[in-house]
């Protein structure tokens, strides 16, 4: 009776584990299944509208011409000033925040006590949490005004310039906090005995935990510069919507996503073709992240050091 007892009990208990198994998958299968399908959604829906678009327009003309006056009589539809002015802005961006990222990734993985870390890490992923109008309005009222034209004289007071370098510390957090995980995943062994050769902390971080953390670090560049592609409210507040094909980041400039607000605020009436360029932009935008975001994944996997 006692062993038929254990068996029944043994049986009841493996049977509790498959329902909390089965319960648990349920809930992360779910979980996954609404990103996915999120993501299928948002295309499928920017493609139907683009699709409208492109029926008036040829992909040919929106790849290739200069001119984008998408809301004034005489319209043209060549996005290639749009991309100009949010591939200039990105690239100011992650110029600002690829160095100091980094910097401050080997301070806090080599140098920081873990009391300092506990401080400093918060306080660099503080600035991802700042709302993004906030950045807007302080390049536009300040950094302007008071730095950036004491520099550089005849500086417009809507310009790339001051957009790139307000999205530039905006991303700081995001090339710092996934380089310092890269950075921590270097085994200590490696450094130990870098140390016991002689190297000097510098010479460790440098020429030991950066070379092995430089997929990682790599990849966190990539997503910095595809986050800064899609960054919406500075490029509106402090770029202006001068849809021009210029190269002078002291100039007004009008990115994709500014682009985008200014449409969705309801400057184009619903089912026009300015309203459907609305969403040709954004499936143009959303495939250049996409790619973005590939490349950062295959350059985790090609570059990768696995220990």
């Amino acid at each position: 009776m006692t062993v038929m007892a254990s068996l029944e009990e043994l049986k009841r208990g493996t049977e509790r584990r498959k329902r909390t198994n089965s319960f648990f998958y349920f809930i992360f299968l779910s979980a996954t299944l609404v990103s996915t399908i999120s993501l299928i959604v948002i295309f499928v829906t920017l493609g139907l509208e683009s699709f409208n678009f492109f029926t008036h327009v040829s992909v040919a003309e929106f790849l290739t011409h200069t001119k984008w006056t998408a809301l004034f009589a005489e319209k043209h539809f060549g996005v290639l000033p749009l991309l100009n002015a949010t591939i200039i802005t990105s690239l100011i961006a992650i110029t600002v925040a690829a160095p100091i990222g980094v910097m401050i990734a080997l301070f806090l993985s080599e140098y920081a006590s873990p009391a300092l870390r506990s401080v400093v890490k918060p306080a660099v992923e503080t600035l991802a949490g700042i709302p993004t109008v906030v950045y807007g309005y302080f390049a536009l009222y300040f950094i302007t005004p008071n730095i950036l034209r004491n520099l550089w004289e005849g500086l417009q007071i809507h310009n790339a310039l001051a957009v790139g370098l307000m999205i530039g510390i905006l991303i700081i957090p995001i090339v710092a906090s996934i380089s310092d995980d890269a950075m921590n995943a270097v085994p200590l062994d490696l450094r130990h005995a870098a140390y016991a050769l002689g190297s000097r902390k510098s010479d460790v971080a440098l020429r030991v935990v950066f070379p092995a953390a430089l997929s990682g670090v790599s990849a966190s560049i990539i997503l910095a510069f595809a986050r800064a592609m899609g960054e919406t409210m500075i490029a509106a507040i402090a770029g202006g919507f001068r849809s021009v094909l210029t190269f002078n980041v002291g100039e007004a400039m009008e990115t994709m996503t500014a682009y985008i607000a200014q449409v969705a605020t309801g400057d184009a009436p619903h089912g026009t073709i300015e309203y459907q360029s609305l969403f040709a932009v954004g499936l143009f935008l959303l495939l250049i992240t996409a790619v973005l975001n590939y490349i950062g994944i295959r350059v985790v996997k090609r570059w990768a050091i696995k220990y």
